[in-house]
């Protein structure tokens, strides 16, 4: 096992082709290191820190799936890593521009966003790789809950309707595996 200096020297590119073959470490190192960038360029183009803290924790989590298809060369790993994050913005962006549509062709008014699902999501983002392994230690219904909403970005309307419950309910599933992820990694502390 290498020391934390030597893990610390390795380049992104090795980073990126380490955490591609499972090593959740080298993708902690990688993503500690871009973190700030993330959160620099998604909070100056969003309207709120709860939406630069959602996109920075689905920036990281898209990338973590995709780092396999990192080409080295190609470009630097943070121009990638930004390339993510303006993909996220763009998805984010129309999303909104349905939903809003949708909600006011129906006469809905839109569902604030609760502040201790940012403080969730916020944690999320700090936490990087390590709410994975910890991701499988839910209860199931959690579980899938926590995965579908915040690294497959399906809406709470979609949940709800593919798991047969109210969205209440999915956003209590979502809500209660974000406060426990938090509570174990605040564990590993």
């Amino acid at each position: 096992m290498m020391g934390v200096r030597t893990e610390q020297t390795r380049s992104d590119d090795q980073l990126l082709d380490a955490a591609s073959k499972g090593d959740g470490a080298a993708f902690g190192i990688f993503y500690e290191r871009h973190l700030a960038a993330v959160v620099a360029y998604v909070r100056g183009r969003t309207a709120s820190a709860e939406a630069a803290a959602d996109l920075t924790a689905e920036v990281f989590a898209a990338a973590l799936l995709a780092c396999s298809r990192y080409r080295p060369g190609e470009a630097p790993a943070l121009a990638w890593l930004l390339g993510i994050a303006r993909n996220k913005l763009r998805e984010t962006a129309r999303r909104e521009r349905v939903s809003a549509n949708a909600r006011r062709q129906l006469g809905l008014w839109e569902i604030p966003f609760a502040e201790d699902d940012s403080a969730q999501l916020e944690a999320l983002a700090r936490e990087g790789s390590m709410v994975l392994s910890h991701l499988d230690q839910l209860p199931e219904d959690q579980r899938v809950a926590v995965w579908r909403r915040i690294i497959e970005e399906k809406n709470y309307e979609g949940l709800a309707h593919e798991f047969g419950c109210s969205q209440e309910l999915v956003r209590q599933r979502v809500s209660r595996g974000l406060r426990s992820l938090r509570a174990r990694l605040q564990d590993d502390t």
